[in-house]
C-alpha cells in the first residue's frame, strides 16, 4: 500500500503546482491586458488648452468634469487632449501651474469616468502646422526645447498608468522633407523611452499626418507600445466648405457626397476667381470604397509592423451641406469599424466642427453617428 500512497501524493502535488502555475499565468496575462492602452472611439477637446485665448475663469469653465461625464455617457472610450506650448510653459520654459493643473484635473476626470486620454503636444512656439516659418526644422535650440517639453511632461504624467494616458509626440508635423521629421521623431521618441519604457506613444507621418506620406514614415523598431495615427479631411471641398481660414472662404457652390463632388456644369457657372480655387475637384468622384483606398498606406504600414492604427482627427465643418455631411460621417465611421481603426472626431465643443456648440446645444444626429449609438 505504501508505494501507492506516495504515487497519489506526487500526483496531488503536481496537480496543485499545475493549478498554481495556471492561476499565476492567467493573472499575469490579465494584468498585462489591463496595462495596455487600447482605444476605439473618442473625441478631441479642442480650444481649451490649445488654439484658444481663454484664460483664468473663462478657460476653467470651458471644459469641466461635467463635459467628461457627457462624453462618457455618449459612449466614447477616450479623449484626445491637444495642449500648446504657449499655454503650458512661458518663454523661459517655466510651467504654467494653472494650465498644468487643468490637464491633471482632466486626467483625473477621465480616470473616474472610465475614459482613456491622449496628451497631444499640438502647437509649439517653433512649429505651427499652417505657419510659413517653422524654426523647429532648422534651429537646434528649438529642437532641444521640444525634447525638454517632453521631459517635463513625463515628470508630471509618468505617475499615471500606461493604460490610462498615452503621449502624442507632435500634432501634424510639416517638414519640407519626410526625413527631417523621421530624424526628429526618433530623437523625441528616444527621449521619452529613456524615462518611460512602456508608455504608449502616438506617431503620425509628415505633412499633417496625411495618408499620402505614411509610407515614408520611419517608425522606431522593435517597440510594440506605439500607436500609428493619421488625420483625414478629404474631400477638402466638403470637409472645409467655405472655411474662413482657407482659400475656400468665398465658395458657396455645390458639393456632393457620395458621387461626383463638383460637376462640370456646376463649375462653369462659378465666377472665374472661384473656379481657380476649385478646379481640381471637377468631375472627381468620392465614395466609401474610394475613401478606403485612400487609407491603404497607413493600413499597410500598421499591418507590416503589427501595430494598431488610429485616426486622431476627422470631421466636416458645421456649415457644410447637411445631407452630404451625414453621408460622409456614416461612411467614415463604418469604415473605422470594418477595419478596426480607432478614431477621435474633431471635435467635442465648437461652432465649426463640434458635437456640441459653444452654447451647449448638441448635434444629436452627429453624436449618434460618431459615437456609434445610431
Amino acid at each position: 500500500m505504501q508505494p501507492r500512497i506516495k504515487t497519489i501524493h506526487i500526483k496531488t502535488v503536481l496537480l496543485v503546482l499545475f493549478s498554481i502555475i495556471h492561476l499565476f499565468t492567467s493573472c499575469s496575462n490579465k494584468v498585462k491586458d489591463q496595462e495596455k492602452f487600447e482605444i476605439k472611439k473618442g473625441t478631441n477637446i479642442a480650444h481649451w488648452l490649445s488654439q484658444s485665448d481663454k484664460r483664468g475663469e473663462e478657460r476653467r469653465l470651458f471644459f469641466t468634469e461635467d463635459d467628461v461625464i457627457k462624453i462618457a455617457n455618449m459612449g466614447f472610450d477616450h479623449i484626445r487632449l491637444p495642449i500648446d506650448e504657449e499655454q503650458m510653459w512661458d518663454e523661459n520654459g517655466n510651467k504654467n501651474s494653472e494650465a498644468f493643473q487643468l490637464m491633471q484635473n482632466c486626467i483625473n476626470w477621465c480616470s473616474k469616468n472610465n475614459l482613456k486620454i491622449i496628451i497631444d503636444l499640438h502647437i509649439l512656439r517653433s512649429h505651427h502646422f499652417n505657419a510659413k516659418e517653422k524654426p523647429l526644422w532648422t534651429d537646434p535650440k528649438a529642437q532641444e526645447t521640444f525634447f525638454n517639453l517632453w521631459k517635463d511632461l513625463s515628470k508630471s504624467l509618468s505617475k499615471h498608468p500606461n493604460s490610462l494616458v498615452a503621449y502624442e509626440l507632435m500634432n501634424e508635423a510639416v517638414a519640407d522633407d519626410n526625413e527631417s521629421w523621421n530624424k526628429l521623431l526618433l530623437k523625441a521618441f528616444t527621449t521619452i523611452r529613456e524615462l518611460e519604457k512602456e508608455r504608449t506613444i502616438v506617431i503620425g507621418s509628415n505633412r499633417w499626418q496625411s495618408v499620402e506620406t505614411f509610407d515614408a514614415l520611419k517608425v522606431p523598431a522593435n517597440d510594440k507600445n506605439i500607436l500609428l495615427s493619421f488625420h483625414f479631411y478629404k474631400p477638402f471641398l466638403l470637409t472645409h466648405y467655405a472655411a474662413k481660414w482657407t482659400n475656400l472662404k468665398n465658395y458657396n457652390g455645390a458639393t456632393h457626397y457620395p458621387g461626383i463632388i463638383l460637376t462640370q456644369q456646376e463649375y462653369e457657372k462659378l465666377p472665374p476667381n472661384i473656379q481657380t480655387e476649385v478646379q481640381k475637384w471637377v468631375n472627381v468622384k468620392f465614395n466609401k470604397d474610394i475613401l478606403l483606398e485612400m487609407w491603404q498606406k497607413p493600413i499597410q504600414k500598421a499591418k507590416d509592423l503589427d501595430l494598431p492604427l488610429y485616426c486622431g482627427e476627422f470631421g466636416i465643418i458645421s456649415n457644410a451641406p447637411n445631407n452630404e455631411s451625414i453621408n460622409w460621417y456614416k461612411d467614415i465611421v463604418t469604415l473605422f469599424n470594418e477595419t478596426g481603426i480607432g478614431y477621435a472626431n474633431w471635435n467635442y465643443k465648437s461652432d465649426d466642427f463640434g458635437l456640441i456648440h459653444t452654447d451647449g446645444k448638441e448635434n444629436k444626429t452627429l453624436i449618434k453617428i460618431v459615437s456609434g449609438s445610431n
